[in-house]
């Protein structure tokens, strides 16, 4: 149980900073490449609230749910489904499609593969 409170502390944490560089960053660094690294940190942390053991293959699998989510903004899905004029969904979903992103949810994604190859490593010598 620790772990989960743990980790839902970390989400609203991470979730809360994600938001105010989304209102107040408007800059060529931490908006783009820190914002984006840091959705996948998000959403990993989010998801071992729900598996507070340990996976480790959820790094993998984030990787693969976030660059399928900017394939979607290659194909301009906030515009197929209707929602282009809500700034919520635009942000959320993002709206253009770039390599850049893909490469730092991949940094994202090899930071936290790297806690939870310790976490794993560490559960085995446990065990």
């Amino acid at each position: 149980m620790r772990k989960r409170v743990l980790y839902l502390i970390t989400t609203i944490l991470l979730l809360t900073i994600e938001v105010l560089i989304a209102l107040y960053v408007n800059d060529r660094f931490i908006r783009p490449y820190v914002g984006d690294m840091l959705v996948v940190i998000v959403i990993y942390a989010f998801v071992r609230i729900f598996v507070p053991e340990g996976w480790p293959l959820l790094p993998l699998a984030i990787f693969i749910f976030a660059v399928f989510v900017e394939i979607l903004q290659w194909f301009h899905i906030v515009d197929v489904l209707g929602l282009s004029d809500s700034r919520f969904f635009s942000v959320l979903i993002g709206g253009v499609f770039d390599w850049k992103d893909i490469l730092c949810y991949g940094l994202g994604c090899a930071l936290v593969g790297v806690y939870e190859y310790g976490i794993f490593r560490k559960q085995k010598k446990h065990v």
